[in-house]
């Protein structure tokens, strides 16, 4: 058998594509990923800012089991980092009050913002994520004061 065999099928000569056709095609999957790939980035967007939501109430619950143990919640120099040792003034600790037992990050890898008494919850504390800026302000912020 020879190699002028291969490019023969029953008399007929077997052609491959062409670049136009390779080209044709190469666009039809650009434009397909133009419409796609913006989706999937408001979806991780979403998912993320729904992450630091869940997160926060998390922290609120921690927070809460501290005051019933303590009297009182960690005030903003203790920070949140009274949930996980005791800080020296404070009676009643009984446990890492966070269960895997370090501070958790928001999913964009800032830390938590917490204040005691808080700004906005006067008679609680105020709780948030920078969102995807990383700072505080700006509309992005997830906080614990006006979700649902």
């Amino acid at each position: 058998m020879d190699i002028r065999d291969f490019a023969f099928q029953r008399g007929r000569r077997v052609q491959g594509f062409t670049l136009i056709e390779l080209l044709l095609v190469m666009v039809i999957l650009t434009i397909l990923a133009a419409i796609v790939v913006p989706r999937f980035t408001k979806r991780t967007e979403q998912a993320r800012t729904t992450a630091a939501g869940v997160d926060i109430r998390n922290i609120e619950l921690a927070l809460d089991a501290f005051e019933i143990d303590c009297g009182r919640h960690p005030t903003t120099e203790e920070g949140l980092g009274a949930l996980l040792s005791p800080p020296p003034t404070v009676k009643g600790w009984r446990q890492p009050y966070l269960t895997k037992g370090f501070l958790p990050k928001d999913p964009w890898g800032n830390p938590y913002i917490y204040r005691c008494p808080g700004q906005h919850n006067t008679d609680r504390f105020d709780l948030l994520s920078g969102g995807p800026d990383g700072s505080e302000g700006g509309g992005d912020d997830v906080d614990n004061w006006s979700q649902p």
